[in-house]
């Protein structure tokens, strides 16, 4: 069956290592054109999408923040949005703090009604964040301000452990009508969403709003992250650099990002 919608990861999977989108990757997601829908689902926040954006020949709807937000790129339209609650959060810092040798910094992501809103008020960091990722566009307040509004995403920074380290420790002790906890980048960072808050669930959505079938969706990945949205998808494509545990839940495993593994699914399918 030829896919309905083909839906991508981006850091890992659509951009290569230099975080640029190939041209051949380009001229192949040209090759969808009429045929098929095209969608991006990420951890990313609809404010940090755009960089990738500017790359592609289309404006897609995205699923952002590992399914808490649904956004149309086309219309800057935040079409749903499903938060953490500050009570959550809160129960979830100080599981954290209890089960992470050395403790953890927090973060949040708020979702507004556009992306280009102000962005010290979509992040917002404690004083004592460490950053992942260089950023002078954030908000710092003290942690009990931090956690006083509810977040689309909760985010808890190690200096001495890795993700999936952190994963390992404090995801056991995380009920799943608390919350829903997952990592995309292998540095001591993880992220916090409301309960059943993943990637499928949004991409179920935008599947039904398209009149699509999952067993019509081909979806691709390379992190913890994807993991459901690889399973659910009718066709789920891990990237040759994926994480291990990405690999044994897709149907197949393609070249790596920087050998044009996305691009030379499509080309198969749809050449």
């Amino acid at each position: 069956m030829i896919p309905a919608l083909v839906v991508s990861d981006i850091d890992g999977t659509l951009l290569n290592s230099q975080e640029r989108v190939t041209s051949r990757l380009r001229d192949a997601i040209a090759l969808l054109d009429g045929r098929a829908h095209f969608a991006l689902a990420t951890g990313r926040p609809p404010r940090w999408i755009f960089p990738v954006l500017e790359q592609l020949p289309l404006r897609p709807v995205c699923v952002c923040a590992n399914g808490a937000v649904l956004y149309d790129s086309a219309k800057d339209e935040v079409i749903e949005a499903k938060n953490l609650s500050c009570e959550a959060m809160r129960s979830v810092v100080r599981t954290a703090r209890d089960v992470l040798p050395g403790g953890c910094s927090t973060a949040v992501e708020r979702v507004g009604a556009s992306a280009f809103e102000q962005p010290d008020e979509l992040f917002v960091v404690t004083p004592e964040y460490i950053h992942a990722w260089d950023s002078s566009e954030h908000g710092c307040v003290e942690e009990a301000e931090l956690l006083s509004k509810p977040a689309m995403k909760l985010l808890l920074r190690s200096e001495h452990l890795s993700a999936a380290k952190m994963h390992e420790l404090l995801a056991p002790h995380i009920p799943q009508d608390l919350a829903h906890i997952t990592f995309s980048y292998d540095g001591g960072l993880l992220e916090v969403s409301a309960p059943g808050v993943v990637k499928a669930r949004a991409l179920q959505v935008l599947a039904a709003n398209l009149g699509v079938g999952r067993e019509q969706v081909l979806a691709f990945g390379d992190m913890p992250n994807d993991i459901e949205m690889l399973r659910w998808a009718g066709h789920g494509v891990a990237m040759g650099n994926a994480h291990p545990d990405v690999k044994k839940a897709a149907d197949e495993v393609t070249a790596a990002n920087d050998d044009f593994g996305v691009a030379r699914v499509i080309e198969r399918i749809f050449s």
